[in-house]
C-alpha cells in the first residue's frame, strides 16, 4: 500500500476527544499527536512504495530512520484506539510487522528485530543507507548499523499485542497468524530453564540466548498470550501466560508495595534499580487488586519536577513540567550522554502518559483526576518542547509529537532518554487521552 491510499482509505471516523481527557485544548493535543504519528508512518514515500514501518524519533536523535518494532505496535495501538474501524495507517504498520518478520535476511522462524531502518541516509562514516524497510534484494531492512539486530522478549510481545489487537479489527487472518508466530517463537526460543522460571531476555544480534528475567517482559507475554487465548482460542496460550505471570508474581515486593526489575541470571532476584514500567504494565495487564499500589508508589517515588534554573535542565524558561521517571536510579544519576549530563529531575513524558493510563483504567477514588492531571502535564510539554525538529531532513510541525523526556534523563539501565519527538511518548499520552487500555481485549474500542 503507498502512503497516499493508506491516508485515503479505511473505514470510521478519528475520536478526537475519546471516552476520556477532551475539551477543545484535549481535541486540538490529540489532532497534532495523530498527525506526527502519521507524519512519521508515512515517512519516505520515495522509497516506501508498500510495506512501512514509522520511523520512531525525530532526526535530532541522530539515529536517522532506524524504527523500533516496540514505537511501532504502540502507533498501531494509538491508531486503533482513536478511529473507529479499520485505521489505514494502523493496518499499514501492521503489514510492515508481517513484511519483517516474513523477510528477515537471516532467519525464517518468526522473530522481529529490535529496529529495522526505513529510510535513505548517510551514515557516521560516509557510508550510504540507500532503501527504505525493503532492502535492495527483497528482504527486511535490518537496523544493523547500531546493533538493533537482537530479539527481546518484550520487543517481540508489544507487537504480538499489536497484531491481536489489529485482527480484532481487520479480521485479516494473516495478523493474528503472525502474531501466533511470534507467540511461537518466544515459547521456543525464550521459555526459561532457571529457577525464577518465566520466559527470558531473549537472544542478541548473534543469535545467542540471553538469560536475563524482565519482570516488564513477562508482563507483555501474560497480557500477550491471553490476548491470543481469547482470540485464538484453545487452553495452551492460557497455560503459557501463567508461566510469564508466576515470575511476575516472584517480583512483587509486599512490603514496599512494588515489583522489582527481573533478574540478571534466572537465579537472583535484580532488587535496583526499581523501574516505572513494572508499575504501571502491571495493573493494566492483570489488573490484580493486591497489586493496584504499585500505581501510588510509583507516583510518589518516582516523582519528578523539571523547571529552567538548574544547570542540567533543558527546559526553556517560564515552563514547567511534572510527572515521573523512568527509574529510581534516574533521581541520582550523574551520567553523561553525547557528552550531555542528565538532569536528575527530567520527567519522563512515555512513562507519565503511562502512569495517566494507569489511573483512568484503575479508577478509584481521586485516579481518574489524577490522570487528567498527568495528562496534562504532558500536553504541556508537547506544546512547549521539541519545536524544530525534523524528520528525514523535513521540518517537523511544533507542537505535535510528545519528545521522549522533559530534559535528558538517565534510565538507570545503560541508555538514555532525550528532549526528542518521540513515537512512543505520543503513542502513550494519544492512549492516554482515550483512556485505552492495549493490554485488554476491547481496550482500545
Amino acid at each position: 500500500m503507498t502512503a497516499s491510499s493508506a491516508a485515503a482509505g479505511g473505514a470510521g471516523g478519528t475520536r478526537p476527544g475519546g471516552g476520556g481527557h477532551g475539551g477543545h485544548g484535549g481535541r486540538a493535543s490529540d489532532e497534532a499527536a495523530l498527525g506526527f504519528l502519521r507524519t512519521m508512518a508515512n515517512a519516505y514515500p520515495e522509497v516506501n512504495t508498500g510495506p512501512r514501518l514509522a520511523q520512531s524519533y525525530a532526526d535530532e536523535l541522530g539515529l536517522f530512520s532506524t524504527a523500533f518494532v516496540y514505537d511501532n505496535a504502540l502507533a498501531i495501538c494509538a491508531l486503533l484506539g482513536a478511529r473507529r474501524g479499520v485505521d489505514p495507517d494502523a493496518r499499514a504498520l501492521g503489514d510492515g510487522l508481517l513484511f519483517a518478520q516474513e523477510h528477515d535476511p537471516d532467519f525464517a522462524d518468526g522473530r522481529l528485530r529490535q529496529a529495522y531502518n526505513v529510510g535513505p541516509y548517510t551514515f557516521y562514516d560516509g557510508s550510504p543507507q540507500p532503501d527504505g524497510l525493503v532492502r535492495g534484494d527483497g528482504a527486511a531492512n535490518v537496523g544493523w548499523q547500531f546493533g538493533f539486530l537482537g530479539t527481546a522478549v518484550g520487543d517481540m510481545a508489544w507487537p504480538g499485542i499489536a497484531l491481536v489487537q489489529l485482527y480484532e479489527r481487520t479480521r485479516d487472518r494473516r495478523h493474528l497468524d503472525g502474531a501466533v508466530r511470534i507467540a511461537e517463537w518466544i515459547v521456543d526460543r525464550a521459555t526459561s530453564s532457571f529457577p525464577l522460571g518465566g520466559y527470558t531476555f531473549g537472544v542478541d544480534g548473534a543469535d545467542q540466548p540471553i538469560p536475563n528475567g524482565s519482570t516488564e517482559h513477562n508482563i507483555d507475554v501474560t497480557a500477550f498470550f491471553t490476548l491470543l487465548h481469547h482470540v485464538a482460542g484453545g487452553r495452551a496460550w492460557k497455560e503459557r501466560a501463567k508461566v510469564a505471570r508466576a515470575f511476575v508474581d516472584r517480583m512483587w515486593e509486599p512490603r514496599g508495595g512494588y515489583f522489582y526489575t527481573g533478574t540478571n541470571d534466572g537465579t537472583e532476584v535484580n532488587r535496583e534499580p526499581l523501574p516505572l514500567d513494572p508499575q504501571t504494565w502491571s495493573w493494566l495487564a492483570l489488573r490484580e487488586k493486591r497489586y493496584a499500589r504499585a500505581l501510588d508508589w510509583a507516583a510518589q517515588a518516582l516523582a519528578a519536577r523539571d523547571v529552567a534554573g538548574p544547570a542540567t535542565s533543558q527546559m526553556p524558561p517560564g515552563v514547567a513540567v511534572s510527572g515521573v521517571t523512568f527509574s529510581s536510579a534516574s533521581l541520582e544519576s550523574t551520567a553523561r550522554y553525547n557528552d550531555i549530563q542528565v538532569h536528575p529531575q527530567g520527567v519522563w513524558l512515555e512513562g507519565t502518559a503511562q502512569l495517566a493510563t494507569a489511573f483512568a483504567d484503575r479508577g478509584a477514588r481521586g485516579d481518574k483526576a489524577r490522570a487528567q492531571a498527568l495528562v496534562e502535564q504532558v500536553r504541556v510539554a508537547q506544546r512547549a518542547l521539541g519545536g524544530g525538529q525534523h524528520k528525514g531532513g523535513e521540518p517537523l510541525p511544533d507542537g505535535g509529537g510528545v519528545v521522549a523526556a522533559s530534559s535528558l534523563i538517565d534510565s538507570g539501565f545503560g541508555f538514555g532518554y532525550f528532549q526528542v519527538q518521540h513515537v512512543g511518548a505520543t503513542s502513550w499520552q494519544l492512549m492516554a487521552s482515550q483512556e485505552a487500555n492495549p493490554f485488554v481485549r476491547g481496550g482500545l474500542r
